[in-house]
């Protein structure tokens, strides 16, 4: 599994531009590497699962650290902010590199961050500390979809980066409704030390599973300001930013939401939040196949969707059974967005996939920045029913965005 693979050999949309022979040529087996596949999609799940389980310890965190639940809830903005500069900058810094020690360099710096963080004795060391993690998902993102692709066959690509992608809910399982209940049960520093296991054993995997795969592309800034610059790619990108700040800003104060206006304990905070992964699971398999036929309706549909429910959680959220059907419909809803955001950028982009794939990554981790300041500051001002009035504001601008001026077919 560890052979070199030539950067002009096994790419997707490339094929595509050079004559029929060559292309048949230039892939050097029909057979998918889904074992480096699957190593992927554990590296999505360690690196999500840290980055949400914040999410779901706020309360003890804050608590422990003697801060505000809105306070502690910068832990998200300092990963995010992070991650945008970790995906804007390392197609860049690593493009004369191969691309597996690259990637196997963002899971030890996974492992560092977790174990910094379940040591941290205040809240500046563990803001830190989540500054190294999200340095290594903005790179582990700005690289995945690009990486995926030149595993498999062009024809199995969307399978591919569906399995990706699952990695995504899986995380939302692990880290939130299941990091809430073992922070109950022993303490959020274990559940980091956990985190810090599971960062460890996908390392090994990805050492044993990924191939050796040349970098390829220009990945300079000039490149992004021309992928900006192509129709349709900047909407698109500011779209995906106002997406991530809405979503984010429900999503990162929802176990406060949960705790002050529902009044469910640590058991029933993670009972509700582990409906909203299941759905997330489920739905993004159903979003893969609607993305794949209508791309540009998931692209709207989605934040619509997210921000009705966000509101309908504002009102209805105090009651027990109204407020888990909501959050389990907002899984599925959000499971749409980063498959179909994705599949949007992958073929408008065919050409500087791993660059185009970095900059809507650095757009997303804006939004998730934005999302986290913006909704801890309407935490501890207004209350935790006001992040959810405020969070589909940006949820439906960018959904009329999206209608407006977003292409889906290359022009």
């Amino acid at each position: 599994m560890d052979q070199e693979v030539d950067p002009a050999l096994a790419h997707t949309d490339v094929v595509s531009l050079v004559p029929r022979d060559v292309a048949l040529k230039s892939l050097p087996s029909e057979e998918p590497a889904w074992g480096a596949v699957v190593a992927m999609m554990l590296g999505v799940t360690a690196l999500l699962t840290a980055e949400f389980l914040p999410s779901g310890l706020l309360t003890p965190m804050a608590r422990d650290l003697g801060v505000s639940p809105g306070l502690a809830g910068q832990a998200v903005t300092a990963t995010s902010l992070a991650g945008l500069i970790g995906a804007l900058f390392t197609p860049r810094l690593t493009r004369s590199f191969n691309r597996k020690p690259v990637l196997l360099s963002f899971s030890i710096l996974l492992v560092i961050s977790n174990l910094l963080v379940a040591l941290a004795p205040n809240i500046t060391f563990l803001l830190a500390a989540r500054i190294v993690l999200g340095l290594a998902i903005g790179g582990f993102w700005a690289m995945a979809a690009a990486t995926t692709i030149r595993l498999v066959p062009p024809s199995l690509v969307p399978r591919a980066l569906s399995i990706v992608m699952s990695g995504i809910p899986a995380a939302m399982i692990i880290a939130v409704p299941l990091g809430s209940y073992l922070s109950e049960v022993a303490s959020w520093r274990s559940v980091f030390l956990l985190a810090t296991a599971l960062g460890a054993a996908v390392f090994v995997i990805q050492a044993l599973a990924l191939p050796r795969l040349a970098s390829k592309g220009e990945a300079g800034l000039g490149t992004l300001i021309d992928i900006l610059t192509r129709p349709g790619i900047g909407a698109g990108i500011l779209a995906a930013t106002l997406v991530f700040t809405g979503h984010f800003g429900y999503f990162g104060y929802i176990r406060p939401f949960l705790e002050s206006v529902t009044g469910l304990g640590a058991a029933g905070v993670a009972a509700t939040l582990l409906a909203f992964g299941v759905a997330n699971y489920i739905g993004s398999f159903a979003s893969g196949v609607m993305a794949e036929r209508r791309l540009k309706l998931t692209l709207i549909a989605m934040p619509l969707a997210i921000s009705v429910l966000g509101l309908l959680l504002s009102l209805l959220g105090q009651d027990v059974i109204p407020a888990l059907v909501l959050v389990a419909l907002w899984g599925f809803a959000f499971s749409g967005v980063p498959v179909a955001t994705t599949t949007w950028i992958t073929r408008m982009v065919p050409d500087e996939t791993e660059s185009g794939t970095g900059l809507t990554v650095a757009s997303i981790f804006l939004g998730i920045t934005m999302g986290a300041a913006g909704g801890g500051l309407v935490l501890d001002l207004m209350g935790a029913t006001a992040v959810f009035v405020a969070g589909a504001v940006p949820l439906v601008l960018a959904a009329l965005l999206i209608a407006a001026k977003v292409r889906t077919r290359v022009p």
